[in-house]
């Protein structure tokens, strides 16, 4: 598995960038803008470092929770009503969770066929 070349990683990427950039464009609460930065970012950030970092399933496994609780950060932080936050964050949530699971089974076969150098 080469570095900077999984579609499944760009698109948490993008999810997370669109998530915390749509705090300037849509209504928001206190909560909603703290938890779609924070996730978002966080989303951004564990991309970069499962697009850096290919055959470490364990990032991938945080970049899906990352995911999974932007997804459920409106009813976290009671922001269901605001309807362009709410559903920016279900939209982005799931589709980075989504396509980082469907990432689980490539890098943990990469992990398991890397050929370790002899001594």
């Amino acid at each position: 598995m080469n570095k900077w070349t999984r579609w499944e990683d760009y698109v948490a990427l993008i999810c997370g960038l669109y998530a915390a950039l749509a705090t300037m464009w849509t209504s928001q609460t206190a909560s909603s803008t703290s938890l779609m930065l924070v996730f978002g970012i966080l989303l951004i950030a564990s991309a970069v470092l499962n697009l850096s970092l290919p055959g470490t399933p364990w990032l991938e496994y945080v970049q899906c929770a990352l995911g999974v609780l932007l997804f459920v950060s409106p009813w976290m932080g009671m922001y269901t009503t605001h309807t362009g936050a709410s559903w920016t964050s279900w939209i982005a949530g799931i589709v980075a969770a989504g396509v980082t699971a469907a990432a689980f089974k490539p890098a943990n076969d990469a992990r398991h066929h890397r050929v370790m150098p002899s001594h």
